[in-house]
């Protein structure tokens, strides 16, 4: 998958689920929840020692779902991710010795920025699809506006995570710098060990109603 073809995904799709799973066994049911309310993407982070396996788990079950490794913070887990059959990678922050990992790799990279210095440098290390974290903290859909200004026309888009819900998701889909959101509001991790499939289903039709009505050329 090349970059510009993950970049597309997401704009179609609207937001990716960010899942922390400390069990492989729920990841098959977890993707069905998530392709049931139509969301056919998750981004499982590093953030459990379950990571890799899930992601092997769904790589082998579910050919369906288009599979990515979050919370990547070295070419170590960079390697485990891609030996697992993840088909993007995505870091909270910029660190350029991984994101030439990735380019080794040929696996589409998403490298975290908070500041107009970390955005050069994604951008000059050839990033233009960036997660903007932690958005909310950092002011949200104005300061992505306000930070975007200079850079509109390089083509560069955000995927902005970090306290967006069900509340402020339409301000998001409304603003044009973003390609889409992540979050963990989908798939809360309570609800993936109880099994509540049926709340993450919901989350997601819920979530992709609001994406489809702002993002409607009538609107």
């Amino acid at each position: 998958m090349l970059s510009s073809d993950l970049e597309s995904k997401i704009c179609d799709l609207g937001i990716v689920p960010v899942v922390v799973i400390d069990s492989p066994a729920l990841a098959p049911l977890l993707a069905e929840a998530l392709t049931a309310g139509g969301l056919p993407i998750v981004e499982v982070t590093f953030r459990t020692a379950a990571a890799a396996e899930s992601i092997a788990v769904l790589t082998r079950t579910r050919p369906d779902l288009l599979i990515g490794a979050g919370t990547v913070l070295t070419a170590q887990q960079l390697d485990e991710a891609v030996r697992a059959g993840a088909r993007f990678c995505v870091a909270p922050g910029f660190n350029l010795n991984v994101v030439k990992a990735a380019e080794q790799r040929a696996i589409p990279f998403i490298p975290g920025v908070a500041t107009p210095t970390e955005i050069e440098a994604a951008m000059d290390a050839g990033c233009k699809l960036l997660k903007f974290f932690p958005s909310e903290a950092l002011g949200g859909v104005s300061m992505i506006q306000a930070i975007y200004a200079p850079y509109q026309h390089s083509g560069l888009r955000f995927v902005p995570t970090g306290g967006i819900n069900l509340d402020n998701l339409e301000a998001y889909f409304r603003c044009k710098a973003v390609a889409g959101v992540g979050g963990t509001w989908i798939a809360r991790k309570e609800d993936i060990s109880s099994g509540n499939w049926l709340a993450i289903k919901q989350r997601c039709i819920q979530a992709r109603s609001i994406f489809l009505k702002a993002r409607s050329p009538e609107q």
